[in-house]
């Protein structure tokens, strides 16, 4: 059926055909025509955020732990400005995003008129792409492939600009096939003679490591069930990054931890001696290589990832294979047949002796709570409800990150690459949103949690169960953290003054407010917050100087980490600080 439809409409009809169930966003006059269709269609449900930064970290939380594309719609001007620091966020950590924003009317672009803003091109440098549609007929065909690049290929956000005069003028509407213009077409498999010469290097590997990022959970469940079989046959330990985690079972006796700058000893080591490093779907981040000429020396290199630009953009590689991480895997199991391994015992006792450090042990006092055994408590007292976790930035990030443990991907959504303080509240309002079942907790910080505070009032009013659960140290605990350590304990403009009351404030929200002040109250107050069932705020006031480590000092090798002991009377010995 062909008829004559507003642009607008044009609009909503398009994102049903792609099977939106929730857009996030926040109205204003240039998309008041998109927000007026919406307004008595049932198919799509609209979270009316407080902010619109909020927004894009909703859609990311939403797109990250159901592993469909989130979808974000704001006004022009300074609805699209809010909201580039989350499309910025999901463009570093490959999140699938579709974010429309109003524009002012085609005649008046350029001409500085009320709440305009270059859109196109703020946003140039921080999507995968972006459209400025001006005419109504081009909208459909505009929507279905920005969803398809959004969400094939590495994925990430797409931008699509539509002034006010488009969405109320008219245009044909064809029911039927999407309108789909399949431009983009990226690699999803690598040639066989590649997958041959994978196989080799494998098999001829003493020492492996598998070492995992994003883009296994990216490529979905049947990528992580492909890296935990390739294990399986080839013995060899596993490592992730900080935004792998839960693409390979922490409860593995071969799991290694998370690896870089706050990673495991293990971790970091294995990496450091290995003869082989296989990359799967990770990019060599700088967080992860430390020092680029003292890292992983005298190993060789397969690199696997659908991004061709990463390959060998930091760290040169023996092998690369382009494509997706699920098709590859499976290219090399079906390669490796049924070969055995190599025996592995020597390269694991020599594991198991990294192990002995307990990189990941922290003194404990009467008289505060470590935030570190705070984590663990969590953790223990949540583990058999399977919950989603999402985090802000800072020291608590990285706590979490180390002794909170996870078994399944999608589980776990963190800001890896822009490090936005502000992201885990609203992208655990997004997870609650696409999981509306699950136990979904931000853990945060005191200052972190202040970002995009406003959003408790988003979950008040969609009644979404999330919880907040504050280690609270009234620091910005990572920024005190490097000034005590490199800057001689100068304190400047890192103490959390005038924090709010937020007992007090969760229950102005109407949340139910829980205040944990030593460990004998930290399990009942943990389970009061799971049993409670509308949104909680638990604030966990913890040591006030507690230091994250391990540590890898900024410019030092894996082989230079600092652990609990290593730093003498709160600083660096001179060695330490010249590394920084």
């Amino acid at each position: 059926m062909t008829e004559e439809r507003s642009g607008a409409n044009i609009l909503v009809e398009s994102l049903v055909r792609q099977g939106v169930e929730f857009v996030f966003g926040y109205p204003g006059g240039a998309v008041l025509p998109i927000y007026d269709a919406l307004f008595d269609d049932e198919r799509i449900r609209h979270i009316l955020v407080r902010h619109e930064a909020g927004a894009a970290h909703a859609a990311e939380g939403y797109a990250r732990s159901t592993g469909k594309p989130g979808v974000v719609l704001v006004t022009s001007g300074p609805g699209a400005t809010n909201a580039m620091t989350g499309v910025a966020d999901a463009f570093l950590d490959s999140i699938p995003l579709v974010v429309i924003t109003g524009q002012v009317p085609t005649g008046l672009i350029g001409s500085d008129a009320f709440q305009e803003a270059d859109t196109i091109g703020m946003s140039r440098h921080c999507t995968k792409h972006n459209y400025l549609v001006r005419d109504p007929a081009e909208l459909a065909a505009t929507i279905d492939e920005a969803f398809q690049i959004a969400t094939s290929g590495r994925p990430g956000p797409v931008l699509i600009d539509i002034p006010k005069d488009v969405q109320i003028a008219s245009a044909l509407w064809h029911e039927g096939a999407p309108q789909r213009r399949n431009r983009y077409s990226p690699c999803e498999q690598a040639p066989a003679d590649e997958i041959a010469q994978a196989v080799e290097m494998i098999a001829a590997a003493e020492r492996p490591v598998l070492y995992t990022g994003g883009g296994v959970i990216n490529s979905g469940p049947r990528a992580s069930a492909l890296l935990r079989e390739l294990q399986a046959k080839l013995d060899a330990p596993v490592t992730s990054t900080l935004m792998g985690l839960g693409a390979f079972p922490a409860d593995s006796a071969d799991w290694l931890g998370m690896l870089g700058m706050h990673g495991t000893y293990e971790a970091n080591m294995a990496m450091n001696e290995a003869d082989l490093i296989i990359c799967v779907g990770a990019r060599f981040d700088d967080r992860v290589t430390g020092r680029l000429d003292a890292f992983a020396p005298n190993s060789k290199k397969i690199h696997i990832d659908i991004d061709r630009s990463s390959i060998n953009k930091t760290v040169a590689v023996d092998l690369p294979l382009v494509g997706d991480c699920a098709r590859i895997l499976d290219q090399i199991l079906t390669e490796w047949g049924s070969r055995k391994g190599r025996d592995m015992s020597a390269w694991k006792a020599r594991v198991d002796e990294w192990r002995l450090r307990k990189s990941l042990s922290y003194p404990r006092s009467e008289l505060a709570i470590a935030p570190q055994f705070a984590v663990q408590r969590l953790f223990e007292l949540t583990r058999h409800l399977d919950p989603i976790i999402s985090t802000e930035v800072g020291q608590h990030q990285m706590w979490a990150a180390q002794h909170f443990h996870f078994f399944s991907p999608n589980r776990w959504l963190t800001s890896g690459g822009l490090g936005t303080m502000g992201y885990g509240l609203p992208a655990a309002i997004g997870a609650q949103c696409g999981n509306p079942g699950k136990l979904v907790v931000d853990i945060a910080g005191d200052a972190s949690i202040q970002m995009n505070i406003q959003e408790m009032g988003t979950a008040t009013q969609y009644r979404l169960p999330v919880k907040v659960f504050i280690l609270n140290n009234e620091w910005m605990g990572m920024v005190r953290q490097w000034q005590e350590l490199t800057y001689e304990s100068r304190f400047s403009n890192s103490y959390s003054d005038s924090l709010p009351d937020f007992v007090k404030l969760a229950e102005a929200y109407g949340w139910k407010g829980i205040r944990i002040e030593d460990e004998s109250q930290l399990d009942a107050g943990i389970q009061a917050m799971i049993d409670y069932d509308g949104p909680v705020i638990v604030d966990c006031l913890v040591a006030k100087d507690t230091n994250c480590f391990p540590m890898i000092p900024s410019g030092a090798a894996h082989t230079e980490m600092l652990l609990h002991g290593d730093v003498v009377a709160g600083t660096m010995d001179d060695e330490a600080k010249a590394l920084v």
